[in-house]
């Protein structure tokens, strides 16, 4: 791939990154690579705790958020990692235009599929809370798993078209982007006019994905609180609650970030609170949402426990023999 530039091939962007001091990078460097490994631990020990538990593995909300998990895995490697080495190389920012639009396709597609995660966990809870005595039917182990490719499938589909025309473009320069990650409003800015069709589906395509994904998590939530307020079983009720509000806080840490990142007018956020924002959704929401779904469950608390004591008869077991 390349693209002219003042009469010669523009094969390659600059990421800017950060620019900041040699002190704040090595600062910056340390957050983010323990921040980096904590996320991967984490998520990682929820796939294992769900596969390992025959408990859990049979239901269709650790299903999802198993497959969740290893998604957000995904997610964060799919920019701290280039992140990191940037910041360990400062003049090592640049990047060939395959791996730019590669990176850009790979980190969109994968930002789309946590929206349809994120509705299919809400319809699950609905599903779930709403229609209880149906629920073992329609979200069968096998049901699940065709819900969850679907996420998948859609998601790595959504920004095929954006990405094709926007790869299409002519670059006039300057080739470098104030951003430590290929973003499409850096990109576009960098593109010769006419920009063509380009920026306006790019816009619509961002725009349908989160707000119907928000509005039919909102309306999923919405109509699972108005019959969880209609129930007379309080302890049932407090449960469903404190289940629900910690689903709702995810959605809205991430969501939150991507309407002020992508849904504002152009223009409104400085590239210093572009990178701020972005940090937010791409290293910081994957690291609490494992904290935030199974911080107070007592189901995930009492699978560990089982976790812990199948361990610890199995190590007695070796020490006997």
């Amino acid at each position: 791939m390349g693209q002219k530039f003042n009469g010669t091939t523009l094969t390659e962007f600059i990421l800017l990154g950060f620019g900041v001091g040699q002190r704040e990078r090595f600062l910056l460097l340390i957050f983010f690579a323990i921040l980096y490994v904590l996320t991967l631990a984490e998520n990682l020990t929820i796939i294992i705790l769900v596969v390992l538990d025959n408990h859990l593995s049979r239901l269709p909300m650790y299903i999802l958020l198993s497959n969740f998990s290893w998604l957000e895995m995904c997610y964060v490697s799919a920019t701290v990692p280039r992140m990191l080495l940037d910041l360990t190389f400062p003049h090592h920012g640049i990047i060939s235009l395959t791996d730019c639009f590669l990176q850009f396709y790979i980190f969109f597609s994968l930002g789309s599929t946590e929206c349809f995660f994120l509705s299919a966990m809400s319809l699950d809870r609905y599903l779930a809370i709403c229609h209880p005595l149906r629920y073992p039917q329609i979200m069968s182990p096998n049901s699940c798993y065709v819900l969850v490719a679907t996420c998948w499938v859609l998601g790595f589909l959504w920004y095929v078209i954006p990405v094709i025309l926007i790869s299409r473009l002519s670059f006039c320069g300057p080739r470098i982007i104030n951003h430590f990650l290929c973003d499409p409003g850096p990109i576009l800015s960098l593109a010769c006019p006419p920009l063509g069709i380009a920026p306006s589906v790019c816009q619509m395509f961002m725009n349908v994905l989160v707000l119907g994904n928000v509005f039919f998590v909102l309306l999923s939530y919405g109509v699972v609180i108005l019959t969880l307020m209609k129930t007379s079983f309080q302890g049932g009720l407090k449960k469903s609650f404190s289940t629900i509000s910690f689903h709702l806080l995810v959605v809205t840490l991430f969501y939150g970030s991507v309407i002020g990142m992508y849904l504002a007018p152009s223009g409104d956020n400085s590239s210093e609170v572009t990178k701020v924002v972005t940090v937010f959704y791409t290293a910081v929401t994957p690291f609490l949402n494992p904290m935030i779904y199974c911080l107070r469950n007592d189901q995930v608390k009492e699978a560990l426990r089982r976790l812990w004591k199948r361990k610890v008869k199995l190590l007695r077991g070796k020490v006997t023999t």
